[in-house]
């Protein structure tokens, strides 16, 4: 039986340009899907007559074996319509259609269906679940109350950071722009009104030895040590990355940790998940968040983790999930 895995992603992924080529060498017939494509560049049909039929383009989803529901997407309306609310309309149908088509199959998806990876993301969920699982977690508000942020930051003498609650991209000046973690400075403070328009992510300063990404895929853990506070560029946020000043090493988990970020993964549905953790200076392990669709890639290349083998193991394993 032939092996056909859907990568779910659009056409600048470096992950899916990485991986195609492995999956192909072990077998599998691998097809790059962008639900952006649709409707103005591909035709989907889903029928129930006779026989079921489920195409998208020329594919066959019934004979598909594994999707990675890496970063699709959302349909693009044909320009042809010009109308705006009829350009919502005909946007919002095509995205259900096409989140149902996917959805409704029944084959292994990685990290997991649509539902779970969407409800996985939800930072309110996240926190307390990896508490009752046994992680230490900081002192977390999440507000649109200037009040309520300024009584946080006074609990806490100033020493705390604050982070958008969704890491969305935004378009200011015709430029695109990314807010990362920040320190809450004094003079921040006073802008603490313009709370009320936005939410924002308060969190305790938690003091970093080295900061931690683990990467579970299935039932396998890699963790890589990210010394961030070499740098003063990534000492806030390793994402504002200084590669050059910031070693990546492989780190070892203690058992424990390691147990949890498993039982984190599986507890939310998912079957591969990014976590971040902090190592504090007494080596306690502070856990900061769980990303479903994390990159990996530069961890495998920089640590020699290898991700990207348990990764199509994964993807080719039989079952359904």
């Amino acid at each position: 039986m032939q092996t056909t895995i859907v990568v779910l992603t659009g056409d600048d992924d470096e992950h899916a340009d990485h991986i195609t080529p492995l999956l192909s060498r072990r077998g599998a017939e691998v097809v790059r899907v962008d639900p952006a494509s649709f409707p103005r560049e591909v035709r989907v049909s889903s029928g129930f007559y006779n026989q079921a039929v489920s195409r998208w383009g020329t594919l066959d989803l019934a004979s598909l074996t594994a999707v990675w529901y890496r970063r699709p997407g959302r349909p693009r309306v044909h320009d042809e319509i010009v109308d705006d609310p009829a350009r919502l309309y005909v946007e919002t149908e095509c995205r259900h259609l096409a989140q149902d088509l996917w959805d409704a199959l029944d084959c292994r998806f990685v990290p997991a269906r649509r539902p779970l990876i969407d409800r996985a993301q939800r930072k309110l969920l996240q926190m307390p679940l990896a508490a009752r699982l046994g992680f230490e977690t900081p002192a977390t508000l999440v507000t649109t109350d200037p009040d309520e942020f300024l009584a946080f930051s006074n609990r806490f003498d100033g020493q705390i950071i604050t982070k958008p609650y969704a890491f969305a991209p935004a378009m200011l000046g015709g430029a695109g722009a990314v807010r990362y973690t920040e320190r809450t400075a004094p003079i921040d403070l006073g802008y603490a009104d313009a709370l009320r328009f936005c939410p924002v992510i308060a969190q305790e300063l938690i003091a970093k030895r080295v900061e931690v990404r683990v990467t579970v895929v299935g039932g396998r853990v890699f963790a890589a040590e990210i010394h961030s506070q070499n740098s003063n560029r990534s000492r806030t946020d390793w994402r504002s990355y200084d590669l050059r000043r910031t070693p990546h090493l492989s780190h070892r988990l203690p058992a424990d940790v390691e147990r949890r970020c498993l039982a984190l993964v599986s507890e939310l549905g998912l079957n591969y998940g990014a976590i971040d953790l902090i190592v504090t200076p007494e080596d306690r392990y502070v856990f900061l968040e769980i990303n479903p669709a994390g990159q990996y890639l530069w961890i495998e290349q920089l640590t020699g983790l290898p991700i990207s083998e348990a990764l199509c193991d994964l993807l080719l394993e039989d079952g359904r999930a």
